[in-house]
């Protein structure tokens, strides 16, 4: 089996793969980053919360412009995940705004990036319909 590594630290890997969210102690807000402090409440005490896999586009754009080697287009959303945001590309569906809505109900997939010189698989996230 090739080993496989996570693009972002806060992407399970496993049979179910998932995000885990730092979670504030103290209001219960939801941060990917790493935090001193609660943006929300100021507590600085951080727990793990497991993010649900299955979620529902609240934004969305379909990039047409990027950066020198990066495919075009391309759609950026942000999805509602049982209350918790996620930024996240939307895969396996064609950039349309005939065929991405609002409302649209999505799911946590995961896709390899490439494998390295030592055999390495990279693993990023993004959400397609479900």
């Amino acid at each position: 089996m090739t080993p496989q590594v996570p693009l972002v630290d806060y992407l399970s890997l496993g049979e179910h793969p998932h995000l885990v969210a730092h979670q504030c102690s103290g209001c219960g807000a939801r941060y990917f980053d790493r935090r001193n402090g609660c943006a929300n409440c100021g507590g600085t005490t951080f727990g793990s919360a497991e993010v649900a896999t299955d979620g529902e586009v609240r934004s969305f754009t379909i990039v047409t412009f990027a950066a020198p080697g990066v495919p075009v287009p391309f759609v950026s959303a942000i999805v509602d995940c049982d209350g918790t945001s996620v930024r996240a590309n939307l895969i396996n569906v064609e950039p349309s705004p005939e065929l991405v809505t609002l409302g649209m109900k999505v799911r946590l997939a995961t896709y390899s990036l490439g494998i390295d010189d030592n055999g390495t698989e990279a693993i990023g996230f993004g959400f397609e319909p479900s």
